[in-house]
This record gives C-alpha cells, structure tokens and sequence, in this order.
C-alpha cells in the first residue's frame, strides 16, 4: 500500500499511453477485456480498461488479488471449470470471465496490480510465449507508470 500511495496512481484521471496499451494488448491477445488494474486493500481500480465499464471491483473476488500474490504471470484458462473462481461473482455473473491472464507490476519488490487480460470464453492457446507477451506488456506498463512519476516529480 506504501508503494502504490508513494506513486499516486490510484483514481487519477485517464492516461492517453496507459489506454493505448490496453487497446493494444487487447488485440494483440484476441480477446475482449485488458486492463491495467491497482489493487489496494479493499478494491481493484482500473487505471486503463479496454473493453469493461467499470471503475473498479472489490478486491475479494478479483482474479487480479491472486495475480498479484506471486512474480509471474498468473493464468486462468476456464474460470468455470477451475473450483477456485467457478462461483466468483465476476464468473457467475457480468462480465462472466472464462479466461484471466495477469502479469504483476511491480514496483520496489512490491506488486502493486497487474496488466490482465480477460474474455467470456475458454482458452487453451495461452503457452510459455504467450505468457512471455504479456509479461513485456507489464513491463511497459511498469515503465509508463516510472515515467509518470519522474514527470510528478519534477514538476
């Protein structure tokens, strides 16, 4: 929490790069939903969404709290399928996640959200490439939210 208060992300305005970047890894991964989520103790806020018109989601159901738990990228390839999430709320009911892909950002050793992507089927097509994809789409994500804080900074 100390980091992500230190980078002053959380409910801040859109960022035209951070939307960009879910735009491309949206259509770079096929599916429908990429976000840039933060978490911090009680929800998930979406610093960038392509694809979901929510703000935010409680922190207790989110695939994105699991993400975050561990260095690499955290898959989900069929969330009905799998006993953990098959009767989480974001499953059972809007926006009925299937798959769940998040790779975490981190930041002074600590993960403070994730680039994820999502879709409303099952997918299989997800390899050590593609995971691979998706860690470097964090990465620019971990590098946009650097330079913006250096331009805080400075400012």
């Amino acid at each position: 929490m100390a980091v992500l208060d230190r980078l002053r992300l959380l409910d801040t305005r859109p960022d035209p790069e951070f939307d960009a970047l879910v735009d491309l890894a949206a259509g770079f991964f096929d599916v429908k939903v990429a976000l840039i989520s933060l978490v911090d103790a009680n929800r998930q806020w979406f610093k960038a969404s392509h694809g979901l018109q929510a703000s935010e989601t409680p922190r207790a159901p989110s695939f994105c709290g699991h993400a975050i738990a561990g260095e690499n990228v955290f898959l989900v390839p069929d969330a009905h399928a799998d006993e953990r999430f098959a009767q989480n709320p974001l499953v059972t009911g809007p926006p009925f996640v299937r798959f769940y892909a998040g790779a975490p950002l981190i930041f002074d050793a600590a993960a403070i959200g994730t680039l994820c992507i999502l879709d409303s089927e099952p997918r299989s097509d997800i390899n050590a490439d593609a995971c691979g994809d998706l860690r470097k789409f964090a990465q620019i994500a971990e590098e946009l939210i650097e330079a913006r804080t250096k331009r805080l900074q400075a400012a």
